[in-house]
This record gives structure tokens, sequence and C-alpha cells, in this order.
């Protein structure tokens, strides 16, 4: 082991056990403490929000001068709008009920011994994420509501304004009397950092990966601490042959081109083929006059190949990627089993949707595809902690252990058993 390994080493313990300490005593605030710390937080952050945003452009523009895409530079841009949103998320999550030390269920044994599963904080939470600034306040604000450390290893493209935002965040931890180190960044971009936290399992309890494939497979592969893993949104929607053909057009639209740079919109469009004809010139069009570029089944580039888009030949590689841009795959399918077969093969098991005016497909549709999300006649977009009055999310978990879809404060909480006795001995 090198110096410089052992600095580092010695540098991430550190951080570990700051956050564990501090950890200790936010278990004990009060529901009142929490919510008066939240709000100090997002007064902070409106307080010191010109250098935030001043950061931010540094960010921006390095990410421009390095020439990073323009799905990567709006995915780290903070305007004064999204700043505002983001610290209004916060009275968002304020308004949330307190999960910690709530009993999820009590009973008496025959013995008399009374027993209680009781909600209480994780610990301490290590969260690695690529190019969003938002998520350094998302994360620190859910993790202090639930009385949880965190430390943050944010991308170097954010650097600046992960920075500036954890600052704010931990000056208002100090105004209130708590340990800054209930929020730590980690700023250096070595990415021994990272394979080092997912080892400091003596003080970590949790690591949530946000980002790509080789991120979720790195902290797979490499934690000795439970990952949950998700973030990575290979999405699709069904168009049936029994849909409203009037009204789908607005409802692709928006999962596709709202936000194409997130997670949850929309990569791959399935059309039944006895409305294929219809549907794909129709919205194709709409989409293309958008921006959207294609990636299209034999049949696909057929309906379409008197509309001059652009338009690519689609492939197993192109409908297992996620796009997180303005592209998407279409494929024209014979029916609903198809459909299904097709999601089953590509999905990420994110988030998937079905347009149809048959309640026995819906059905069918929502009991065979086994995604975190699945929708009937809605878009993909409202896969998210806000959409479904979590407040904001600490990721989407596309696993089935301990927490599954958009993840808010009960996902970062655990229970422990609870036994009241009479000084009862076991006979």
């Amino acid at each position: 082991m090198t110096v410089e390994q052992m600095d580092q080493q010695a540098y991430l313990h550190q951080l570990g056990k700051q956050a564990r300490e501090a950890s200790y005593s936010l278990a004990t605030l009060t529901a009142r403490d929490k919510q008066q710390l939240l709000t100090a937080i997002a007064a902070s952050l409106q307080t010191h929000r010109k250098e935030i945003l001043a950061a931010n452009q540094l960010d921006v523009a390095a990410a421009k001068a390095a020439g990073l895409n323009d799905a990567m530079v709006d995915r780290l841009l903070l305007d004064e709008i999204r700043l505002q949103g983001v610290i209004s998320d916060i009275d968002n999550v304020i308004a949330l009920a307190d999960p910690v030390g709530s009993e999820i269920d009590s009973r008496v044994l025959e013995n008399g011994m009374r027993l209680a599963r009781r909600r209480v904080p994780l610990g301490v939470i290590g969260v690695i994420y690529e190019a969003r600034p938002n998520v350094t306040v998302d994360i620190a604000v859910l993790a202090l509501k639930t009385g949880n450390a965190v430390i943050l290893r944010g991308g170097k493209e954010t650097r600046h304004s992960n920075l500036a935002l954890a600052g704010a965040i931990r000056r208002a931890l100090t105004e209130l009397g708590l340990s800054e180190h209930a929020v730590q960044l980690i700023d250096n971009p070595d990415r021994e950092l990272v394979s080092g936290l997912l080892k400091l399992d003596q003080y970590v309890d949790m690591i949530v990966p946000r980002g790509g494939q080789k991120l979720q497979r790195l902290c797979a592969e490499q934690a000795t601490i439970p990952v949950i893993l998700g973030g990575i949104g290979i999405c699709h929607m069904y168009i049936d042959k029994q849909a409203d053909l009037t009204r789908i057009n607005p409802v692709i639209i928006n999962a596709k081109v709202q936000r194409p740079t997130v997670c949850n919109a929309l990569d791959t469009l399935l059309v039944h083929e006895s409305v294929a004809a219809e549907v794909i010139p129709s919205v194709l069009s709409e989409l293309a006059a958008l921006g959207v570029r294609f990636y299209g089944c034999a049949n696909t580039r057929a309906l379409a190949a008197d509309l001059n888009l652009e338009m690519h030949a689609a492939d197993e590689e192109s409908f297992s990627t996620e796009w997180l841009s303005l592209t998407l795959g279409v494929k024209v399918v014979a029916d609903l089993d198809e459909a299904v077969a097709h999601i089953r093969r590509h999905s990420s098991s994110h988030s998937e949707a079905i347009l149809t005016d048959n309640i026995h497909t819906a059905s069918r549709f929502m009991e065979q595809v086994d995604s975190a999300a699945v929708y009937v006649n809605a878009s993909t977009r409202f896969t998210d902690g806000g959409q479904f009055g979590l407040g904001a999310e600490v990721a989407v978990s596309t696993q089935k252990l301990h927490a599954r879809g958009p993840m808010g404060l009960e996902a970062l909480t655990t229970f422990k058993w609870l036994a009241w006795g009479d000084y009862t001995a076991r006979s």
C-alpha cells in the first residue's frame, strides 16, 4: 500500500468516524428539531443563492469546454428556476410526516411480554452520484429528516456546485448547534476514494449509487456495504390496438420530450401492428418536429419511409440503450404478449406504460410487467419522489429488497424490535 493510499484510507476513516458520531446526535432529534433544521437549510440556500449559481456557472463552462454533450450539460445546470425548485422541495419534505419513532406493529405474547417494531434511522448513508447538483440537497434533506448522517461523493463535473451547496447546508447545521459532519462531501475526484468508500462498512450502513450502468456495476461488485441499485431507466410505452388514438400523442410526447435526460424518460415505443399505420406517421412526425431522432424496426422504417425523418435501423443493442437524449426506439409488435416479451428482455425494471381503453388488457399488462412502476394511460415521467408525494427522492430503486421505486423517507429507515417484560424469563 502506498503512502498516498494510506492517506486516503485515513481520510475516509476520519469521514466515517465523524459521520457515525454525528448520526448518534441526529437520532435523538425530535420531529420539531428536524423541521427547524430543514427550514434553516432552505434559508441558508436562499441566502447563498448567488454564490451557488456562480459556482454552477464555473461547472457549466468547464463542461462545455471539455466537450460534454448537451444532455450532460443540462443535467448539471442550475439556474434561478431550478435552484428555487430545489429549495421549494425542502418545504415539501418538511410537510411530510416523520417516520422515525413510529411503530409498525405491536402485540402481546402469551407470556405477557409486549413486542413492537419501531422505525429508526439507518445511521450513515453514502451516496455516489454524477452530474446532478440538486442531488446534494435532495439527499442531505431526506437524510437529515430521518436522522441520518450522509457522506456525499458527487461527480467532478459538479465539484464547484456541490461545494457551494454543501457549504450552505453545513452552515445551517452549525447555526443550530449541530455537527457539520452530519453532511460531508468528498470533493477529491480520485476514483480510488469511491472504491474506499464502498468498503467503509465499519461506519457506513448503506450505499446509494446514482449514475450509469458502470457506476452501478462498480458498486455492486466492490461494496462490502448493502447497495441500493437503480436509477437506470430503459422505459417502455405500449400502444394497444384499443387505445384512444386521438389522445395518445400528448402522453407519448410528454414521456419522451419533457425532460429527455432523466431516467424516467421514454426510451422505446411499442405499437400494436393493427394501429401502427395510423400511429407511427402521426406521432413520429410530431416528435421529429421537436428534435427527436429514431431507431426503428423494419416495419417502423417502412411506415415512416415518406416522412423524411432521421431514422436508423434498430437492433438488440439499441433497444437495450438508455438514451438520455432526444432519441427514441420504435418497434411494431403483434400483440400484448410480444410487447411484454420485449420489455422483459430489454427493460431495466424502472418504468413501463400501456395506453389502452381495454381494462382486461391493462390488467394483464400490470400483472405481467415486473418493473418498479407500471402505468396505465399515463406518462412514465411520473416515477419521481415528488410526484408520488414522497417529497424529494434519494433514488429510484429497481431492485426488490428493502426499497423499490422512488425512495423517500421510509426507505432511509430501518426498524428495531422493542420488548417490554415483567422480569420475564424464557421457559
